[in-house]
């Protein structure tokens, strides 16, 4: 077998896990263009098999994705994401530095106008802070209770901790200026780190881990010890 496009995190003869990287599709989009990178088809086509997204995550995060190769599975995995049976846990870089270490975000979220207002929760934690070219980042890891649309995304920004190049929530310009500065190339800082599900076949729990995305790594200067080390409280 060649190489993997992308690497993988977990596999058996149900599941895989791979690391999603920044800029990726889980799925085809409705409106699908030449240049789009689908995870669903390259992992399909590298093991030769048709394979089921179990979850998603947004385009510019990058991160532990799973996804079922067999169908039944990956139909009783989707229901324990949907039930909030899974465990996941997210790091961000962010601007600014909080003051408390440990807070929540509560705050409903409506997807689009004329869509109904759901509850959400988020828990957050500051790992570490550093300032760079005269502009203060932390990076904060994010576990969210619910799963609402860009729930993180928008439970930072609420927290008046907006996420180092977020184009859709943040000013433009300013996501360009902090982009050049720490050399992003217009990627937004938010990675899957880890999650944490039962087997639905085996019963075992599994946690499954993404190492430090490189950006973050660069940025705190987390060594790969570090980087591979899940977060736990």
């Amino acid at each position: 077998m060649s190489r993997a496009p992308f690497d993988i995190l977990y596999q058996d003869e149900w599941l895989v896990a791979v690391h999603k990287p920044a800029g990726y599709l889980v799925h085809p989009a409705d409106d699908p263009q030449p240049d789009h990178l689908v995870v669903m088809k390259i992992l399909r086509d590298y093991l030769g098999c048709h394979v089921f997204p179990i979850h998603r995550l947004d385009r510019p995060t990058c991160g532990v994705l799973l996804f079922g190769i067999d169908k039944q599975v990956a139909t009783q995995l989707h229901k324990a994401f949907e039930f909030h049976e899974t465990q996941k846990v997210y790091h961000a870089v962010v601007e600014g530095v909080p003051t408390s270490e440990q807070w929540s975000c509560s705050e409903p979220i409506q997807k689009a106008t004329g869509k109904p207002i759901r509850s959400a929760l988020t828990d957050f934690k500051i790992l570490d802070s550093t300032e760079i070219e005269q502009e203060s980042i932390s990076l904060i890891e994010a576990r969210p209770k619910t799963g609402r649309f860009h729930q993180i995304r928008r439970h930072l920004l609420h927290s008046g901790f907006p996420i180092v190049g977020d184009y859709r929530y943040v000013d433009i310009e300013r996501c360009d200026i902090l982009s050049e500065k720490f050399g992003l190339n217009c990627r937004m800082l938010l990675q899957a780190k880890s999650l944490t599900f039962t087997h639905p076949l085996t019963k075992e729990e599994l946690t499954v881990i993404s190492p430090c995305d490189p950006l973050i790594a660069r940025l705190f200067n987390i060594s790969d010890s570090v980087a591979c080390r899940e977060t736990r409280r």
